[in-house]
């Protein structure tokens, strides 16, 4: 790793991938939606408005999170980046995109989470930890989309 003002810097990405026992329409369903993974690993429901590119998700207990969607190729591609700026609590570790990758046929849908540009983020402690929650995150938030859809696929 390269340093920036003496701290190492981050690995670009975050990568996770999880099977889910559903039909492929209902794991699309899901993970087309914007800020789906915004909860504290159990997928709830959320406000969310859309203006444009731009969808801003509120929920009830995180707050409000505004998030591009930068491209949706049904059934197989969705990704989004975060909208920093507009929210005093998000950094400049939030321009991140997170890229989600749906393959496999029903019964045995495998999605893939990439979430990029960490490294291009500021090397300082806030961003290093939000990096840190987030290589944890996206292991709860698959895990919660897994229970959601394998128990319920049509509630997603």
């Amino acid at each position: 790793m390269n340093t920036q003002n003496g701290l190492q810097s981050l690995p670009d990405s975050i990568e996770r991938t999880v099977t889910i026992n559903a039909p492929v329409d209902q794991v699309w369903r899901l993970v087309s939606c914007p800020g789906w993974w915004i909860n504290d690993g159990e997928i709830r429901d959320h406000e969310i408005t859309v203006d444009g590119s731009v969808a801003t998700v509120r929920d009830p207990e995180l707050g409000v999170f505004p998030i591009e969607i930068v491209e949706s190729r049904e059934p197989e591609y969705a990704s989004y980046r975060w909208l920093a700026g507009s929210n005093d609590e998000q950094d400049g570790a939030a321009h991140t995109l997170v890229e989600f990758f749906v393959t496999g046929d029903d019964g045995a849908v495998q999605v893939r989470v990439l979430e990029s540009g960490w490294a291009a983020a500021p090397a300082d402690d806030r961003v290093r930890s939000a990096y840190d929650e987030n290589t944890e995150g996206w292991e709860l938030e698959l895990s919660a989309a897994r229970v959601l859809l394998e128990r319920d696929p049509r509630r997603a």
